[in-house]
């Protein structure tokens, strides 16, 4: 496999050699930012000391976070499911472990993202479980670089099986989207990466063009955004990150927070 490295801010693995970028194209986009300290890149090596924490949320689904933090430190959630396991975005370390460990609930069938964010070592996690990985066309443009495992596709949903779909939402980024899952919990489950932003009281959501910059939405991008995830039907909701699932009441605190966007930007 080329030799790759790894931005030390936001976990993507770009190839490394002739032609690599002084600084990280994700980081230099006004989504993210690049530290006062400069550009840092780690070597897929370097990581070799950390291991994955995995904590189970659900019957069927898992939460797989680097420890210590890395990165952005967000989670990958693995979703157990009789027709085929899903990765929800991803994180940048894969160790025996972890592989054993997904090995044992039957491996993956696909890889899926909310957003450009979490791409890390996709590429890694795809040879390794010889999966797809789904990333929406709108975002084709971010993706460092391609392999066989690489599928790009359109439209506002893909179905996959027993009930997942990804589903295309937009605002955050382009092609930003969610994982939703009918049968998980009694009326439905969302997987939101960022396209969602869950608050620490979980009494909110929001939805930004920019959260660490905090840039908002422009009023179209908005109402498109909330078009889309409107149709979406669920009572539970699994952030990005820890402590940030919201259970039973997800579809009430989604509600509420649309409706303060929607009425100051006067929808």
């Amino acid at each position: 496999m080329s030799k790759t490295i790894i931005c030390s801010t936001c976990g993507t693995q770009l190839l490394a050699g002739h032609g690599i970028s002084e600084f990280c194209p994700i980081c230099t986009d006004d989504r993210q930012y690049v530290p006062e300290s400069g550009q840092q890149w780690t070597l897929p090596a370097e990581l070799e000391h950390s291991t994955i924490k995995i904590a189970q949320l659900n019957e069927q689904l898992y939460a797989l976070k680097i420890a210590p933090d890395f990165a952005i430190a967000q989670r990958a959630l693995l979703l157990i499911s009789p027709g085929g396991n899903v990765l929800w975005d991803c994180i940048p370390y894969l160790d025996k472990p972890t592989t054993d460990f997904i090995r044992a609930k039957g491996g993956l069938k696909a890889i899926a993202f909310s957003h450009p964010h979490y791409y890390s070592n996709m590429n890694d996690w795809a040879n390794e479980f010889d999966c797809p990985i789904y990333i929406h066309q709108n975002d084709a443009e971010w993706v460092p670089f391609t392999t066989p495992h690489t599928k790009l596709w359109n439209g506002d949903n893909m179905q996959l099986w027993d009930g997942i779909s990804i589903v295309h939402i937009g605002g955050h980024f382009a092609g930003s989207c969610v994982l939703h899952i009918a049968g998980l919990t009694p009326h439905g489950a969302m997987l939101c990466g960022d396209t969602f932003n869950i608050a620490r009281s979980k009494r909110h959501m929001a939805i930004m063009y920019s959260y660490p910059n905090i840039i908002l939405l422009s009023r179209n991008e908005f109402s498109k955004a909330y078009k889309k995830a409107s149709t979406i039907k669920f009572d539970t909701v699994y952030g990005a990150f820890e402590n940030q699932d919201i259970e039973d009441n997800a579809m009430e605190v989604f509600e509420a927070s649309m409706q303060r966007y929607k009425d100051s930007y006067g929808l």
